[in-house]
């Protein structure tokens, strides 16, 4: 049950500047700047996060638990793909400016940026929004399991993911020396880069 606005308090907020609030910020061309209850507490369904990215930049795999999104361009081009937990397919959209792509809430999704200056809106109905990290999900979950549940070489494993740092955010890092590669041919093409999987961002 939440609380009520009161709407004659002194203390109500009707404007808030995101470019106060970041919430990630990895260098000038990569950074997500937020605002939801926490920074505006006039807000009562909804939510927003600004995201610049330079091209081949990842906004890291991840989920929402609590909240729908929508993932609008309004500069550049990005790759927005979605994994369909009813169809086990991703699905995947080139979006340029005035596009959306609408996310369920609890699906599995990251987002790409196929130029320079790419600036996306991800608009969402929750005040404040939740999210489980693709890079907290490989940094923190402990190899033993990971090598007992799926017959993988523990040392191995440890190996792979120990570039991964919980909260990646944005990825690849600054200091990440993989070349972009590519998938095998799919539409549109998604590049990735490895062993690299693309906080501070929200939790909830």
């Amino acid at each position: 049950m939440t609380n009520e606005i009161d709407y004659t308090s002194p203390d109500i907020q009707f404007f808030y500047d995101m470019n106060d609030s970041p919430l990630f910020v990895q260098n000038e061309q990569n950074l997500i700047n937020i605002v939801g209850k926490k920074q505006l507490n006039s807000l009562e369904g909804s939510s927003l996060l600004d995201i610049f990215l330079s091209d081949g930049h990842v906004v890291e795999p991840h989920y929402h638990q609590n909240a729908a999104e929508l993932v609008y361009a309004i500069n550049g081009k990005a790759l927005v793909a979605l994994l369909n937990p009813f169809t086990k397919q991703w699905l995947t959209y080139t979006i340029t400016p005035g596009q959306v792509t609408n996310v369920p809430r609890g699906w599995w999704h990251y987002e790409v940026a196929l130029e320079d200056d790419t600036h996306l809106l991800a608009i969402f109905d929750a005040p404040n929004p939740e999210v489980i990290l693709g890079s907290d999900l490989l940094a923190l979950t402990p190899a033993d399991i990971i090598s007992q549940t799926y017959c993988i070489n523990q040392e191995q494993w440890e190996e792979t993911v120990e570039p991964v740092q919980p909260g990646t955010y944005i990825g690849p890092s600054e200091d990440c020396k993989q070349e972009m590669r590519h998938q095998p041919p799919q539409a549109p093409w998604i590049p990735y880069y490895y062993p690299s999987v693309p906080y501070p961002f929200y939790h909830g």
